[in-house]
């Protein structure tokens, strides 16, 4: 809406045309959402204190966090508030990939905040289901790859890009790409929920993968730099530059007051939305591979959660100290602001890998 708002006043000034290039509404996307963030961050804050709205401890988890107990949650609202805002504002309305994102953020959000809801109500650290919380996200999954599906209009965006060989996709079929889609997008979603434990450290490997892909959104976007860099040209993707960079503006926003010590968490709502939004924006670009691998911390910590369950099942014995593995670290003595900037710093190395792949194909 906004760009025709632009539009009709370049017939007053050309100068106003400026504003639709794709680079500067990404940068102002990035801008917006950051003020909003910042400017709605203390008032969200004492709102949520004001309700009592904090977060519940486990009691099995690190004596550690009980200290955090009633600390105020929910902050994914805020997150997710900033994030929609800046990119309606920025974005092209007529741009199929902004209301798939959006929607994308919408469902898997209404999740969380139900779970965090429930975890409020009945001061419990027990929401939804395990089952309920999968049935959500597996038909929203579902429904998202559909319409990806449904809508695509060239092979490539339903085929899996193989990243550092050059001109290399795997055909997936309709079946084959809405079973990747419902792995990646709730696998995703489920990964990013558990490792955010600690404060800070699940937002900002968010803000890096979100950088990543914003730069292959704007490569695939552009028919020049895509064909130069022998990566497959996506017309339309470019799009996704701009929500990528609202994404990092939200992040970067919340961040500010989620850094340890945390005067917020994000909660279910936070984590399980960004999570998807990463995830289908990945998809989008066809770089669900090099998702897995800048979201190796990601990875890891759902790992970690399975191997443990899995080895006390079959041995009853643990196979970590705690689960998930930023837990297992905290009992060995390393501190918390310790393990979170490791863990940043593993995410920056994988997002380096991967974006080497732009130049080795």
């Amino acid at each position: 809406m906004f760009l025709e708002f632009i539009t009709l006043l370049t017939q007053f000034d050309s100068g106003f045309g400026v504003l639709t290039y794709l680079t500067l509404r990404a940068v102002l996307a990035m801008l917006a959402a950051l003020l909003i963030s910042l400017a709605l961050g203390h008032y969200f804050i004492d709102k949520l204190h004001h309700y009592q709205i904090g977060q519940v401890i486990r009691a099995d988890g690190p004596q550690s966090h009980l200290s955090k107990s009633g600390t105020p949650t929910m902050g994914g609202v805020m997150i997710l508030f900033s994030f929609i805002v800046s990119s309606l504002i920025w974005a092209d309305w007529s741009s199929l990939y902004l209301w798939v994102v959006l929607t994308t953020a919408v469902i898997f959000g209404g999740i969380g905040f139900i779970d965090d809801y429930l975890k409020i109500k009945h001061k419990s650290s027990d929401g939804l289901s395990s089952r309920q919380k999968i049935l959500g996200q597996s038909l929203g999954a579902i429904a998202i790859g559909l319409w990806i599906a449904l809508e695509s209009t060239n092979p490539i965006q339903t085929e899996l890009l193989i990243p550092f060989v050059k001109d290399t996709t795997l055909s997936l079929g309709l079946i084959g790409f809405l079973i990747l889609t419902y792995l990646v997008m709730v696998g995703s979603s489920n990964a990013v929920n558990l490792t955010d434990g600690l404060d800070g450290l699940a937002i900002m490997p968010v803000i890096l993968i979100s950088s990543a892909l914003a730069l292959f959104a704007y490569i695939s976007g552009n028919y020049n730099f895509s064909t130069y860099l022998n990566m497959s040209f996506m017309p339309g993707t470019g799009e996704l530059f701009v929500i990528c960079s609202a994404l990092v503006g939200a992040g970067l926003g919340f961040l500010w007051f989620n850094t340890y010590p945390a005067e917020i968490f994000m909660g279910d709502v936070g984590s399980l939305a960004l999570g998807a939004i990463l995830a289908v924006i990945a998809i989008l670009l066809r770089q669900e591979i090099l998702l897995f691998i800048m979201g190796g911390v990601f990875v890891a910590e759902t790992l970690s959660v399975i191997i443990q369950v899995a080895y006390y099942k079959r041995t009853k014995k643990r196979f970590f100290l705690m689960a998930p593995l930023h837990h297992h670290f905290e009992q060995k003595g390393v501190s918390e602001p310790k393990i979170i900037v490791r863990f940043w710093m593993v995410t920056l190395i994988l997002v380096l890998v991967s974006l080497a792949s732009i130049k080795i194909r």
